[in-house]
């Protein structure tokens, strides 16, 4: 039987502060920054999850709804969502405080895939997750829809292949129509 972990045990979270190299010409974190700080963040996530060493498949769903000043500090918090055979997706969050003034915001939130690898870089099998709070739950299941759009979107699976996605696009065979 494969072994299990729980969302919990995947957990990390790290934090910054804005400093004026981090910034761009409108004294907001560049956002090459904060993808950088949310691969370390999500590969910590991944590594806890697997127990092994781990490479970014992919990046996605990074969304940016606010801007990050200087001087603020930034907390990024990693969760596995759900492991595949050899592959994790970490759901990201991103949250700008500014201290003085006491408001602290939701800036980002994106989805990150790691595969497990060895030292020689061959993927390994990674513990299946077991999500426990309803969030969890949500994420997991939506972890198999976002996983086949990523695929269909990287050509390496046919829409017609994404059971999961059937419902989202409509699929029928259009070539009867042409």
């Amino acid at each position: 039987m494969k072994r299990q972990k729980t969302v919990k045990d995947s957990e990390a979270t790290m934090t910054e502060m804005v400093l004026p190299n981090d910034t761009n010409t409108l004294n907001n974190l560049m956002g090459g920054k904060l993808m950088h700080w949310m691969d370390i963040v999500a590969a910590i996530s991944a590594q806890r999850h697997s127990n092994s060493i781990v490479v970014t498949a992919s990046a996605d769903s990074i969304s940016f709804k606010n801007p990050i000043a200087l001087g603020n500090v930034v907390t990024l918090k990693a969760q596995v969502t759900r492991a595949f055979n050899t592959s994790m997706e970490v759901y990201i969050e991103v949250f700008a405080e500014d201290i003085p003034a006491n408001s602290k915001i939701t800036t980002h939130r994106a989805f990150f895939t790691f595969v497990a690898v060895d030292e020689k870089g061959k993927p390994v099998q990674v513990p299946a997750l077991k999500p426990i709070t309803e969030e969890e739950k949500e994420l997991f299941e939506g972890a198999l829809r976002r996983r086949q759009l990523r695929l269909i979107l990287g050509k390496r699976m046919d829409p017609k292949d994404a059971a999961e996605l059937k419902s989202l696009f409509d699929l029928e065979d259009t070539s009867k129509n042409q």
